[in-house]
């Protein structure tokens, strides 16, 4: 005769994950069937026996069988333990896989990070970089601005400029320096670089930076 019990009613009755249960289901170790669309596991009851005094001479006689059956459910369940360790080791070999996957992942999208900063740095050195350039370039470079527009220009160094415009505390002239550095590498015309360092234009106006 029979009977249908849920995968995971039979799970909690042999103390095992319900995993396992599916897993056993799938190696055919346990036959199930679906009703109605769910799964259950078919257990065969056997037919009841007329009590006599045969059949109570033969329960008798197998006494020693059924103390024994303890050890085999304890054998079953054992078994069952380590498919579910099995199960386990597999599991944990998929997430081990999908870290490494993960990882090279990461790993590439950090080396784009590096690329595109190195790719900005070199951008961004190449706008700064006539600071570095030597003293002959900056000696031209006074020679070629003395006439801006086909006009002779005056030019006053940093010093000077501070005392024009009586700017004398020295946060007052730091946050000066900030801005003037701001504008030259912006190509602002005010300002020329040259071998005896910044210098500025005393015809022009400088609202803007002195606001």
């Amino acid at each position: 005769m029979e009977r249908l019990i849920k995968p995971i009613d039979y799970a909690q009755k042999l103390g095992i994950s319900r995993q396992a249960i599916y897993a056993k289901i799938k190696r055919g170790i346990f036959k199930a069937k679906s009703v109605d669309g769910k799964l259950y596991i078919v257990m065969e009851d056997e037919e009841p026996k007329v009590k006599t005094a045969h059949n109570e001479e033969m329960a008798s006689d197998t006494k020693n069988d059924t103390i024994s059956s303890p050890k085999e459910d304890i054998s079953t369940l054992l078994m069952a333990k380590d498919e579910t360790i099995a199960i386990l080791k597999d599991a944990i070999k998929d997430l081990k896989e999908g870290n490494r996957q993960m990882t090279t992942t990461l790993q590439s999208e950090i080396d784009l990070l590096k690329e595109a900063f190195h790719e900005m740095r070199t951008l961004y050195l190449s706008q700064i970089g006539r600071l570095d350039q030597p003293k002959e370039y900056f000696a031209q470079q006074a020679i070629d601005a003395k006439i801006v527009d086909g006009e002779e220009r005056d030019w006053l160094l940093l010093e000077d400029f501070c005392k024009k415009y009586q700017i004398v505390k020295p946060k007052k002239q730091e946050k000066l320096l900030k801005r003037l550095k701001k504008a030259y590498k912006k190509s602002d015309p005010r300002i020329l670089m040259s071998d005896e360092g910044m210098k500025l234009d005393s015809c022009a106006l400088y609202e803007d930076i002195l606001a």
